[in-house]
């Protein structure tokens, strides 16, 4: 039996593959802040988008090794499908910031009011701090700095929350033509839905700290 335990793979390199897509993570929000800062029009902005597509696709193959690597692991540092969810997770905030990025081709959209880049800095600043807490995962003495930077999440959620509805309340109050409402809600709504799927990680990475720690 002794044989056997040792044999089996342990842990695997699972905080290592979390660290890496989390740096995705935080470079999506960089650069969606980025391409809505410097918007002119989505065909001036190809480049950008294309970019964050590719950080997008790169983070995916990461979750592919995060799963697999489950599969093949018999001993997990925390529980499995907390592992299962927090790597799809992460994968979900990415997702998003691509939808958001890429509707601005699809709408084919040529300019964007502040609140946009407001909320494309909420987003980046969510993201970095979800990477700050998934690089301390991998100590339970990094638990105070862990939920402090959960806390931080939550309420920059909550700002998210505030400056969309904000944002949608002034388009329909200035905005004469219905189809750029439509359009530009379905952004605000991406880029609000990505803070709350970082919210969802924060959650999540909360749930591992309190049980573990």
């Amino acid at each position: 039996m002794q044989l056997f335990s040792r044999l089996m793979p342990r842990e695997g390199r699972f905080f290592e593959l979390f660290n890496e897509h989390a740096a995705f993570v935080a470079e999506g929000g960089i650069a969606i802040s980025d391409l809505l800062h410097s918007f002119s029009d989505a065909q001036a902005c190809n480049g950008r988008i294309a970019h964050i597509s590719e950080i997008e696709h790169a983070a995916d193959r990461v979750t592919r090794r995060t799963t697999e690597l489950l599969h093949k692991t018999f001993v997990t540092p925390f529980d499995r499908d907390d592992i299962h969810r927090l790597i799809s997770r992460m994968d979900d905030i990415l997702d998003l910031i691509q939808d958001a990025a890429e509707s601005l081709m699809l709408y084919d959209i040529r300019h964007l009011p502040p609140e946009a880049a407001h909320l494309a800095d909420l987003v980046k600043l969510c993201c970095e701090r979800v990477q700050s807490a998934v690089k301390l995962m991998s100590s339970m003495r990094n638990a105070p700095a862990i939920l402090a930077l959960c806390e931080d999440i939550d309420g920059l959620e909550s700002d998210a929350d505030r400056v969309m509805r904000s944002a949608i309340s002034r388009l329909f109050r200035e905005e004469p033509d219905v189809r750029q409402v439509i359009k530009l809600q379905a952004v605000y709504e991406l880029l609000e839905t990505a803070t709350d799927r970082c919210q969802d990680v924060a959650d999540l990475i909360e749930g591992v700290v309190l049980e573990n720690g």
